[in-house]
This record gives structure tokens, sequence and C-alpha cells, in this order.
């Protein structure tokens, strides 16, 4: 019972943000739920078209505390990323469909090909891009969640 309050506010607070494919030209707010059912906000950018997700954070050298880029596919399947042009080392969280952590990785910048890829320990959906250190400052794992918001 101590849980639904908490749960029923963060429902009633994303339930008022628009996050679909054609309202998406800002930053967004979602919350990643942790097992004590703690939420911690991340702005985000959201990239879901193919150039969107293609160009991702390439050619930026840094991100405000808290923020990031989300990135939505239409299918689950294994996703891997890399870090051409990317000029800042950043933290990777892959989701399942249903929203659940199923792996995490740091990823650091490369200059020159090839790169390394990082790739999803299984189907994914969803992926979010942070800066460094975020998932072991926030201890996000395996048993943490995404709300996003729907309109």
């Amino acid at each position: 019972m101590r849980f639904l309050l908490p749960l029923l506010c963060l429902a009633i607070l994303l339930s008022g943000c628009g996050f679909t494919a054609q309202n998406n030209a800002g930053p967004q707010s979602i919350a990643l739920i942790g097992p004590n059912d703690q939420a911690i906000t991340v702005n985000v950018e959201v990239a879901d078209s193919p150039d969107e997700r293609s160009q991702g954070l390439m050619g930026r050298d840094s991100l405000e505390e808290n923020a990031g880029m989300l990135f939505l596919f239409q299918q689950a399947e294994p996703l891997t990323f890399w870090m051409k042009d990317t000029l800042m080392p950043l933290d990777i969280i892959f989701f399942d469909p249903q929203g659940k952590v199923i792996g995490t990785d740091s990823m650091v910048p490369c200059e020159s090909d090839p790169c390394l890829r990082y790739t999803s320990t299984g189907p994914a959906n969803i992926a979010l891009e942070v800066s460094a250190g975020f998932v072991q400052k926030h201890k996000i794992g395996s048993k943490w969640r995404i709300a996003l918001p729907v309109k």
C-alpha cells in the first residue's frame, strides 16, 4: 500500500507529458524507477527516426545533469551502438519491451575506425544515453525500469 501513492503521483505527473513521435521537438521528461520505487527524472531528447538515431549525440561535448537521449525502436531486437564522432564518454541503458533494464554499458569516444560496438544482452526496443557515471551514481541495474509519458 505504501507504494501506491508514489506510483499514482508519478503516473499523474507523467500522464500530463505528451510523448509521441509527432510531439518530440523538444526535451521531454521521463522517469527511471528503482527497486524501492525511487524515481529519477531525466530530461531527454527523443530519437525515434532512422536519421535521428543515426545522428545521436555526435559532435556534442557535454550533457546537462540528468539529461540524455532516448532512442526508440519499433521492434525489440539486440541493439548495437557505437561512439563515432561522439566527443564525450556516455553510459547507455538498454530496456526490454516491458521497460525493464536488461543491461548497461560505459561507452568511450571513438576517434577513428574501427569503433567499439556496444550491444544489448537481449532484445531491446529502448536505449537511453546519459553522461558517463550516471549508472554508477544512481546504482541503476536489472531491477530498474523506465516510465515513459503517454498521451
